[in-house]
């Protein structure tokens, strides 16, 4: 999710040259036969995708064609997108709050209420059995993941209700860091890690069956969990720090690889500032524009929102382009295996900067035509569109079931 989360993760200028920029005419990528029956074929799991915090901003009908956004009904047909993990993104500004928990459960809400609208067309998933029954059925599964640990708020009943409800994964903090664990994002890192709640909540996730997902973390709470889980972890929405040096919000290849060495995967952030360092240069030259705004009308005010639109009409942001996302692929697929490697797009939540070639869940053929033009097989393919992750799944409730 990158709503408001633009306020944390950009710096300093840079012009750029021969980069895909708003207005600019984008470079043409076309997916073949092969490519689009494979894409039909293979369960395709987004580790990351933002609808519910979209229609809490604007509803609107995404069992049909919509105008906006990233994602709907036909388009993710189109794509064979069959099992889109619906983020229940909390924003760090309600961290400590009963709204932050509420918060969660409205969206929550909101998901049962797009399959109680077109039952035929979706089913929420809550185990990958699940998921391969709704895909033999033709329906689109909406497993949950909740992005930001902070509506626990303290109270390990308020985890075992997410449970109940459905959530199989939570990203242990977002934006800031909270009563579980340190944020990449922000400056103040009061427990240099996880903190002992956050210790817990990381054992108890492993005894219900919920994923441990290290995306946003910081570097030191990312290690704390490594040695404390029982169980493999995820990376639902991060992408490769190699691409994007100094972007903490990204892994280092130290960090993929003792999360592949304990069976988890990276799924890769399709945004652009994910994946370019000139779009990540682009992006950190806003927030330095941006001080003095933020200073004195505060980090979630309309000011803020209004200047970062001006800035970016003033300024076309550079594109990275679905090559980029390729390279990430190949760069984790050579450091630790095909094994280790999934996509968590952050459709609906990293707003207009996605890449060229893959602007919304119609495109995933796309990647796949790409993937076969660097001679990865069908099988290998498949893994990475979904099988890895329904594998670490698996594995999750294994150490649950055995706990």
């Amino acid at each position: 999710m990158q709503i408001n989360k633009a306020t944390i993760t950009f710096g300093l200028m840079l012009l750029f040259c021969g980069r895909v920029a708003a207005g600019d005419v984008e470079q043409s990528y076309s997916a073949g036969e092969q490519a689009r029956k494979l894409a039909q074929q293979a369960i395709i799991v987004d580790g990351h995708i933002d609808v519910p915090y979209r229609l809490h901003e604007a509803w609107v009908d995404v069992t049909g064609a919509t105008e906006k956004g990233d994602f709907d009904y036909p388009r993710a047909k189109a794509g064979g997108l069959n099992a889109p993990f619906m983020s229940i993104y909390v924003p760090s500004k309600l961290d400590g709050t009963a709204e932050s928990t509420r918060r969660a459960h409205q969206l929550i809400d909101y998901v049962e209420a797009i399959v109680g609208r077109a039952p035929d067309k979706y089913a929420i998933a809550t185990s990958p059995d699940e998921v391969e029954t709704q895909f033999a059925q033709g329906l689109i599964s909406l497993p949950l993941g909740l992005e930001n640990g902070a509506p626990i708020n303290s109270d390990p009943d308020n985890l075992r209700r997410f449970y109940q409800r459905g959530i199989r994964y939570i990203t242990l903090t977002h934006a800031k860091s909270n009563e579980i664990s340190d944020s990449s994002y922000d400056e103040k890192r009061p427990s240099d890690g996880l903190s002992l709640f956050g210790e817990m909540v990381v054992e108890e996730m492993n005894k219900l069956g919920i994923m441990v997902d290290i995306s946003h973390v910081s570097d030191e709470a990312f290690f704390d969990a490594i040695k404390i889980s029982s169980a493999p972890m995820i990376a639902s929405h991060s992408s490769l720090r190699h691409f994007t040096p100094g972007f903490e919000r990204n892994m280092s290849d130290d960090m993929v690889k003792a999360l592949a060495a304990k069976g988890g995967i990276i799924m890769i952030n399709f945004g652009s500032a994910f994946l370019d360092a000139d779009s990540q240069a682009w992006m950190n030259a806003r927030t330095e524009a941006a001080k003095p705004t933020e200073e004195k009308y505060g980090e979630y005010s309309d000011e803020l929102a209004e200047f970062k639109k001006t800035y970016r009409e003033r300024i076309p942001m550079p594109f990275a382009d679905l090559d980029k996302v390729v390279e990430h692929i190949d760069y984790a697929v050579k450091l630790v295996g095909v094994d280790h490697i999934g996509i968590g797009s952050d459709y609906d939540g990293v707003g207009d900067s996605l890449p060229a070639g893959l602007k919304d869940v119609s495109t995933y053929p796309n990647l796949v035509q790409a993937l076969l033009d660097k001679n990865y097989s069908s099988a290998d393919i498949k893994k990475i569109l979904g099988g890895n992750l329904l594998r670490v799944w698996r594995e999750v409730e294994q150490v649950a079931d055995e706990g």
